[in-house]
């Protein structure tokens, strides 16, 4: 449901502002789920089937949003956008609490040199890299790399941060972002910055991205208001086993790049990352090290996936994903990581009842071998499920989702 600025009269906040080269545009969604999921830990080597009702990892997250936009003259606008998110099964705001924490930037857009965003922003390689991946596609949420490691689903966005876009140059975009660690000192404490560019022409699509954080159980896992270390939105505090135990990192690096081919009604695309928590045991500016760990922990992951249009309204889709972790010394003779494999597969189908409304189906089988970040042995861990009894688990999804 779209709005002009004059019809939204309820928003007094913006009323006086109105005129004929200014917008305001109320949108939002609603994804909601039913889940079962099989062998979640409940118990130290006991597990059993959880069945519940989800509405924070769908194909989309539950949201409502402004976005705004005022004429300039020149080719410029002042642009906004404040974006909440929400969970419809509780009515609690996510991202930890924030009021927008989804996104909340203002800037200055211009149709010649591109557009300059202040605020909580999404990070260059989800904007550009991102959406070669099938969870940003089809696979929601919990079709994510395990862990969503490499943040390529966006489960964390950026504070404090200033962002380029640069316009379309012949199907060249590319943008590049900076948050300012804010740490009296010391510039590069708590600093992120991230770089990426996407190609189009015709059928073929390709992008690649960096992304640098410095002290990222704080600066990045911890970025929302009940943040600084201690919440279930960082890594120290997290049960997610994946990556978990490297909260003592000095740096997080993401090295990513996908691409997909259309032909006809058909899609092939695959993504791979190359990630790695660096300089491990930064207990001073960073977090917990409880298994002595140091040097850098480095994980790479493969993903090749398929769509197909079979109607105009059904969509099918699969995919693969691969990741190994390699092995990282500790300074605990008791502690031995050599490192996890995980083998996720996913299928799933999206039928749109209209062009606001669709029903989807999605079924996640994941296994891990080796020993995880944790220094235990690797136990499936399918992207914000709790972590399996053992290294299996599967998942089927049910959902509909309705944009307004």
């Amino acid at each position: 449901m779209k709005k002009s600025f004059g019809v939204i009269v309820a928003i007094g906040a913006f009323a006086n502002a109105a005129n004929a080269q200014s917008s305001v545009t109320l949108y939002g969604i609603i994804d909601e789920s039913f889940e079962a999921v099989s062998n979640v830990k409940t118990a130290p080597g006991q597990g059993k089937a959880l069945y519940q009702l989800d509405a924070t990892s769908g194909l989309q997250g539950s949201r409502w949003g402004l976005r705004g936009a005022e004429d300039l003259g020149g080719r410029l606008k002042a642009i906004f956008v404040l974006e909440n998110g929400f969970e419809i099964n509780t009515g609690k705001l996510n991202q930890g609490g924030a009021e927008f924490g989804r996104q909340a930037f203002v800037g200055l857009s211009s149709t010649v040199y591109g557009s300059v965003t202040w605020g909580r922003q999404y990070d260059s390689m989800v904007d550009l890299v991102a959406p070669f991946g099938a969870a940003e596609q089809w696979a929601s949420h919990r079709g994510a790399h395990p862990g969503d490691i490499d943040n390529l689903n966006n489960s964390v966005r950026t504070n404090n941060s200033i962002k380029y876009t640069s316009v379309n140059y012949g199907g060249l975009i590319f943008d590049g972002l900076y948050s300012f660690g804010g740490q009296p000192g010391s510039n590069s404490r708590n600093q992120i910055f991230s770089l990426a560019a996407a190609y189009t022409n015709g059928s073929v699509a390709f992008g690649v991205g960096y992304l640098n954080v410095r002290n990222p159980n704080i600066s990045f896992f911890g970025d929302n208001p009940s943040g600084g270390g201690v919440t279930v939105n960082n890594m120290a505090a997290s049960t997610n086993p994946v990556f978990s135990g490297y909260a003592s990192a000095h740096t997080y690096q993401v090295i990513a790049t996908g691409g997909s081919y259309t032909f006809g009604s058909a899609t092939v695309g695959a993504t791979y990352s190359n990630i790695k928590f660096m300089n491990l045991g930064d207990t001073a500016t960073s977090g917990p090290n409880p298994l002595g760990y140091a040097g850098t922990a480095t994980f790479n992951n493969a993903e090749v996936s398929g769509k197909y249009q079979l109607t105009p309204a059904l969509l099918l889709g699969v995919a693969y994903d691969y990741m190994r972790g390699s092995g990282v010394s500790s300074t605990l003779a008791t502690v031995h990581d050599s490192g996890a494999r995980y083998h996720q597969f996913a299928l799933g189908a999206d039928y749109s009842l209209s062009q606001r409304t669709d029903v989807y189906i999605l079924g996640v089988y994941q296994k891990a071998t080796g020993v995880d970040s944790t220094g235990q042995v690797a136990v499936a861990s399918i992207t914000s499920v709790t972590a399996a009894a053992g290294n299996h688990a599967a998942l089927v999804r049910l959902g509909v989702r309705v944009k307004f």
